[in-house]
């Protein structure tokens, strides 16, 4: 029998399966990363924003179409972790704005779907480049839109559209050298299509499961341990005694004048008031002694109430800052202890012009940023990227006007510019720093009495400053510009690609920066790895002064994972 059509029930069950079919793929995905460094995330990436998405579906009324795109749209969004992970939620967003109004999908109304969501993630990136996740999704949105023309069998459509996708996805390699180099197809373009298949298989009738995987209940994102850590705070002086958290579901966007009444009947009734709004819900937290009022007051501007938490502080001696229910546990492992207290802290400051934030890993990072004027670090970088929602949370945790923030990883950058499309409240200016030696020179190249524009002019012309270089190892066999690597080699990678292969780490560093030193180099700066020694950082200094006279060099700890060392030139 003919599927001419699916519902709001029927597209549920597709995305769960869908997210649960990338979850356990994402190993698979990892290893498809160009460079084989032990850092391939993309993966792992693209499930984290899925399931976050997956987890705002399961909680989405029954057979209501308008939300649940707003779900699968928002989750999504929020969730959104390095480049993969936000122009897949991207092409969900488009998706979602084409069905949202319809209580049915048939083939015409998931063709247009395709073809939005395939250009609202084009225009999300500043450079699309070909043999990507793009030309994956746009290839499909092309085929649909051929095959679907005259209706007919939706699943038969879909599984048209689907492998068709998957020869495009066989092709990336000859529209990417890179790719065609290391002998794999695009990570991205491969995620997408494990997603689809999964999804597909409810269509197909086939045997998978459409209960999401390792589901929690709302609230229980971090674990009791990290709560623990933050230790005791006196009872004494708090004045408002329940922390009180939820979200308000809008059915349209709240102006700007409602928000601003919003937020000032919440100063009101409490303090320490975290209030954040996009397009389909307002974000709240606030310190009150009367929950109750804030939530009917919720009521008032929006159609429902979501997520709703309040916490005793006096009985449990803590403050605890809005945490979404869908924060993933391992992004809590990555924050440092005092990062945590460094929220409290924030919001018992006043408000301030200007802050800094900074995304890296590694105590000795941390105090390098902060020693440099960082206000606050959110945990991550290589092996971890943080969240779009990651980072609005350090935005509001920072209370200032204007946030400055330094993603210091390629695959972040896109997650700190949604943010900053997001958040209404807050100038939220991203300085585009792809590694941590760029990060520091940005911070180093603020100057006070500059505006907000010309500084981040300044900041960002800055970055061609400093070449970076790390070392870490390789995990397989491949070739990457000309140079064969075999898994455990010691792998110096610059801002171009490789720059050293070698089997000694220190012979093989040593080589790397022979690379990146030229005639207007003035210094050199070593940041140790964990599992790097004192001793073995300064005989790598030592080389470096010794083939380097004129060169000063400075011997750092960072403490990061993953890079045994990196290695800043300017």
């Amino acid at each position: 029998m003919a599927n001419t059509s699916i519902d709001a029930g029927v597209l549920k069950k597709c995305f769960i399966a869908g997210a649960n079919q990338l979850e356990s793929n994402k190993e698979y995905i990892n290893e498809l990363n160009v460079f084989p460094v032990p850092d391939g995330d993309t993966g792992t990436n693209m499930s984290m924003t899925i399931m976050t998405a997956a987890k705002a579906v399961s909680e989405a009324p029954e057979g209501d179409m308008k939300a649940l795109a707003k779900a699968m749209s928002s989750g999504s969004l929020r969730g959104a972790r390095g480049n993969s992970g936000v122009i897949i939620s991207q092409l969900i967003r488009g998706f979602c704005k084409t069905i949202e109004e319809h209580d049915t999908i048939d083939a015409q109304l998931a063709a247009a779907a395709f073809r939005r969501g395939a250009e609202t993630a084009y225009k999300a990136v500043m450079k699309p480049k070909e043999g990507t996740i793009l030309t994956v999704a746009k290839g499909m949105a092309d085929k649909i839109t051929e095959v679907a023309e005259e209706g007919g069998d939706l699943t038969e459509i879909l599984r048209t559209v689907v492998a068709y996708g998957d020869e495009v996805l066989q092709k990336t390699p000859e529209m990417l050298p890179v790719l065609k180099e290391a002998g794999v197809v695009d990570s991205g373009g491969q995620g997408l299509i494990v997603f689809l298949k999964g999804a597909l298989a409810v269509l197909e009738g086939k045997e998978v499961s459409t209960e999401l995987a390792g589901a929690k209940p709302a609230g229980a994102g971090a674990s009791a341990g990290a709560a623990g850590s933050r230790g005791h705070i006196s009872t004494d002086d708090i004045k408002f005694g329940y922390c009180t958290e939820f979200i308000v579901n809008l059915n349209e966007p709240l102006p700007q004048e409602k928000l601003n009444e919003f937020k000032a009947f919440l100063e009101g009734i409490g303090d320490s008031i975290v209030c954040v709004a996009d397009d389909d819900m307002v974000k709240v937290h606030v310190h009150t002694n009367h929950p109750g009022t804030a939530f009917e007051k919720g009521l008032e501007i929006g159609a429902s109430l979501s997520r709703m938490k309040v916490d005793n502080m006096r009985e449990e001696h803590e403050e605890r800052l809005i945490e979404n229910a869908s924060k993933i546990a391992a992004m809590e492992k990555l924050k440092e202890q005092d990062g945590a207290g460094e929220e409290a802290k924030a919001e018992e400051q006043p408000r301030k012009p200007v802050a800094f934030i900074s995304v890296c890993s590694g105590a000795g990072l941390n105090e390098i940023f902060k020693g440099l004027g960082a206000d606050y670090i959110i945990g991550g970088g290589q092996t971890m990227n943080p969240s779009t929602d990651d980072i609005l949370q350090a935005v509001d945790a920072v209370h200032a006007d204007t946030v400055f923030v330094l993603p210091n990883n390629k695959n972040i950058i896109l997650a700190a510019e949604q943010a900053a499309k997001i958040n209404r409240d807050v100038e939220i200016l991203v300085v585009p720093t792809k590694t941590i030696p760029q990060g520091v020179t940005a911070l180093i190249n603020y100057t006070e009495g500059l505006s907000n524009e010309e500084n981040l002019q300044a900041m960002s012309e800055s970055l061609s400053e400093v070449k970076s270089g790390e070392l870490t190892y390789a995990v397989r066999n491949t070739m990457i510009d000309g140079t064969e690597i075999k898994e455990g080699n010691i792998m110096g990678i610059g801002d171009r690609g490789i720059l050293a292969v070698g089997e000694v780490l220190n012979d093989t560093a040593l080589e790397m920066v022979d690379k990146m030193v030229d005639e207007y180099t003035s210094i050199v700066t070593v940041y140790a790895g964990e599992g790097i020694d004192d001793p073995s950082a300064e005989m790598l200094c030592d080389s470096i002064r010794e083939k380097y006279p004129d060169i000063d060099v400075d011997c750092e700890r960072g403490d990061q994972p993953v890079y045994y060392y990196i290695i800043s030139v300017d």
